[in-house]
Order: C-alpha cells, then sequence, then structure tokens
C-alpha cells in the first residue's frame, strides 16, 4: 500500500512540477492603458495583479530593435518591473526586428549589416545589451527567447533557411545565446518555432540547426512553440502530443508552449477540436487539455504555457479569423477562464 501511495504522489507531483510556469503575454498592457483602458475583477486592478490573483507566474514582453517603436527596451523594462513586482517570473520574447517578426515576416532592423560576420557581432552586441540592462535594472529574466517564430530563421534574407541553409542561422543564434550567457549566467535560453504540433517539421528543425562549431545543444535550455487551434488542420490534441513526447525523447530538453489562445467567439472557422465549446468554459478546457499534455511528457520536460495577448482590447480576434480570443470582454472586466492558471 505504501507503494502505491508513493507512486500517487509522484504521479500528482510531477504533474505540477511539469507546469511550473503559467503565463500570460502581456506585451500590449501599458500602450492599451495608455489609451486609458482599464481591467477589473470585482473592482479596477492592473491586469497583471488579476492574472497573478488567477494563479499567473510569468509574463513574457517582447522587444523590438528600434527605440521609436512601440515595443523598445525601455519599453520592455519598464513593464518587466511591473510584473516583477507583481511577483511573476519574467520571459523577454526578443523579435531582431523593429516590427513583428514570425514564420511569414523577419526583417532585419534599421541599420544592420546583411553580412553574416557583421550580423554575428550585432546580434551578439545588442543582445548583451539587452540582457544587461535588465539586469542593471534589477529585473533579471527568467527567460531570453532569441528569435519568434523562426521556422525559416530570422533576420532575413541572410538568415533565412529557406535562402542560405541552416548554417547562418545556426550561427546567428549562438551569437545570440553567448550574449545571454555572458550577461546572466541564470536566465535560460529558448528557441522558439511556430506549429509545434508538426512532428516532422519540428524534428526537421532541430535535427539541422545544431551544427559543430555553431549551435550547440547545450545552448539551448527550452525548445519553445507557438500551438493556435485556428490556423491549420493539423493543429490538433494528438498531433501536438506526438510532436513534443517525440522531441523529448529526441534532445531531453524542457519544453514551453510559448504562445496559445483559444476563442470565445468565433464563426465562420473551422477549429481543430470541434469537441470543445467555443465560450469562457472552452477556453479552460483548451488549456486544461494542453497542460494534460505537458503534464505527460517524460522527465517533467513540459514546464508550462503562455496565453497570448490576453487582455488586448481593439484587437481581440488577436492575428486569427476569430473574433474575440481574449480572456476579458469589452470593457476589461475578467472572464471565468482566468481560472486556466489554477486549474
Amino acid at each position: 500500500m505504501k507503494n502505491v501511495f508513493a507512486v500517487l504522489f509522484f504521479s500528482l507531483w510531477a504533474n505540477v512540477f511539469a507546469t511550473t510556469y503559467r503565463g500570460a503575454d502581456i506585451s500590449s498592457l501599458a500602450i492599451l492603458e495608455a489609451s486609458g483602458q482599464t481591467y477589473s475583477d470585482g473592482s479596477t486592478k492592473p491586469l497583471e495583479t488579476i492574472l497573478t490573483s488567477h494563479g499567473a507566474n510569468l509574463a513574457r514582453i517582447r522587444i523590438w530593435v528600434s527605440d521609436s517603436s512601440d515595443y523598445n527596451l525601455n519599453y520592455g523594462v519598464a513593464l518587466a518591473r511591473r510584473v516583477k513586482a507583481a511577483g511573476m517570473s519574467i520571459m523577454v520574447d526578443l523579435h531582431y526586428s523593429d516590427t513583428w517578426a514570425d514564420p511569414g515576416k523577419q526583417g532585419i532592423p534599421s541599420g544592420w549589416s546583411t553580412s553574416l560576420s557583421s550580423l554575428n557581432t550585432q546580434i551578439y552586441t545588442y543582445t548583451l545589451n539587452v540582457v544587461q540592462t535588465f539586469v542593471n535594472a534589477g529585473i533579471t529574466p527568467n527567460f531570453i527567447q532569441v528569435g519568434n517564430e523562426i521556422n525559416d530563421g530570422m533576420l532575413w534574407p541572410t538568415g533565412r533557411i529557406s535562402v542560405n541553409g541552416y548554417s547562418p542561422l545556426s550561427q546567428l543564434l549562438h551569437s545570440a545565446v553567448s550574449a545571454v550567457r555572458t550577461a546572466s549566467s541564470s536566465t535560460k535560453t529558448v528557441i522558439h518555432i511556430a506549429n509545434g504540433w508538426n512532428r516532422s517539421a519540428v524534428q526537421s528543425f532541430f535535427q539541422q540547426i545544431f551544427i559543430a562549431g555553431q549551435l550547440a545543444t547545450s545552448d539551448v535550455d527550452v525548445m519553445g512553440f507557438s500551438m493556435y487551434p485556428f490556423y491549420d488542420a493539423g493543429a490538433t490534441l494528438s498531433a501536438l502530443k506526438s510532436s513534443l513526447t517525440n522531441i523529448v525523447s529526441l534532445y531531453g530538453k524542457d519544453v514551453m508552449l510559448v504562445e496559445t489562445d483559444w476563442p470565445v467567439s468565433c464563426s465562420g472557422t473551422t477549429l481543430t477540436e470541434p469537441s470543445i465549446a467555443i465560450s469562457a468554459a472552452g477556453q479552460v478546457t483548451w488549456m486544461n487539455d494542453l497542460v494534460s499534455t505537458l503534464s505527460g511528457l517524460s522527465g517533467g520536460h513540459g514546464t508550462g504555457f503562455v496565453y497570448w495577448e490576453p487582455g488586448w482590447i481593439g484587437n481581440a480576434g488577436l492575428g486569427s479569423s476569430c473574433a474575440d480570443n481574449l480572456l476579458v470582454d469589452g470593457s476589461g472586466k475578467a472572464r471565468t477562464s482566468m481560472s486556466m492558471f489554477s486549474s
């Protein structure tokens, strides 16, 4: 009987450990507040306070290179100071661009070179400065994401896989990681690609990005993935489980779902899990299913998730064809789905 209890205890402990981080990307928050937006959960409160009161413990913050961009370094540090004060860990998401970076666009920042040797120096110097700026402000990031959804590379065209193969990207990532290691020995590095459900593509990316003398497996602490239910019919929970189980078995790295959403309103779009309700309750079900997938990974390697932009009122579709994926209503009132961070 003691052995049975021991097994049950270990199983429960492993599930808790496997979802250590339950986070939200709230990069747009201060911009929204500057336009007059407020949030409430019984009473008016800062969004980060609402999130932490429901169990969220990680904030993801994107950084664009240009000082004149909406998400510049000073903006990111100021927001990070707030979320740290609220008790949240911090993931800094470096786009290495002056604007959005994703699988369809990865523009080189204005003023940066297009030569690989120069870019290796620039990405090192830039990353070093970013991390040191956070550290000097007393906000050492728990995670630094070097690139955003880099399925076809970054810093195009130089670091674009479909143009120049994997070697330039491998070198650039190694340079970025080296800067993180120099600036903060405690900060974990994250490599982020979209479509974490796509087993063959995920395996192919990582099998080719690790190149002797360039990016080493030891350079990567966390493999981060996006998992959305409305862009591709293949993005099912079963496909995600197969993909993540496979990549953990190959590399033994920690895994995080660093971007995901589920709608409360969506017409004319077929979601990949039709049995899950399009509602606040469905948002919780979707997230619980993702957490279950992460918890089932061997060695406790499924370490957490990040809900993308839960409070972006005025952009509730969040880039999808669904009308509303937020965890707040149009007035800023918290929906019952905020419980996903503690359920």
